[in-house]
């Protein structure tokens, strides 16, 4: 009599099935939240160039990390390249991490998806700009993931409560917001 072997069938099975949904899962990380309106018409010859991070939303990606900015530069195939750049005071030291951002749809819409991490994107999306280009808000694939940049390294008076009431109006838990400090060079 021959061992039972159990059947690698449902194994490889269970493998297709996550392979097929893999696809839905990440669009589910890459639109913007439901009810969210995009800038459009929206140009990424502008918006490229720095930006420093006024506030946002904790994640552990940037935790414990001030004087945030984050560069955009267009590549010739179409995609953007994203720097960003934080200094972790606990180890002194500054952090830096190159992204790639491609369109969702249409580049004159402000919808974009970045990668840090290889194949894996989360969304990006500008729903407030200023019509100089001087300040930006973005969020993520829900309210969890907020951001407010601006080209310099403070908002103009009446800017920072004019956004945190447009985020508030979309669900974001703005008392949460953390108010980055930008007290060094990163030059």
């Amino acid at each position: 009599m021959k061992p039972h072997r159990p059947s690698r069938l449902p194994h490889r099975w269970f493998l297709a099935a996550c392979l097929a949904v893999l696809p839905f899962l990440g669009g589910c990380f890459t639109t913007p939240p439901d009810g969210v309106k995009v800038v459009s018409p929206f140009d990424v010859q502008r918006y490229a160039g720095k930006w420093y991070e006024i506030a946002r939303l904790d994640h552990g990606f940037e935790r414990g990390l001030s004087d945030v900015n984050a560069t955009y530069r267009l590549n010739a195939d179409g995609s953007v390249a994203v720097i960003n750049r934080g200094f972790d005071a606990q180890k002194g030291e500054w952090k830096e991490a190159l992204g790639r951002a491609l369109f969702t749809g249409d580049a004159n819409t402000a919808s974009l998806k970045v990668s840090f991490f290889g194949p894996f994107y989360g969304g990006y999306h500008v729903i407030a700009l200023d019509p100089g280009y001087r300040w930006a808000m973005v969020i993520g694939p829900n309210t969890d993931y907020l951001w407010i940049l601006s080209r310099d390294k403070q908002l103009p008076p009446g800017v920072r409560e004019q956004l945190v009431a447009q985020a508030a109006a979309l669900g974001v838990n703005t008392g949460e917001l953390i108010w980055v400090e930008h007290r060094r060079s990163d030059s």
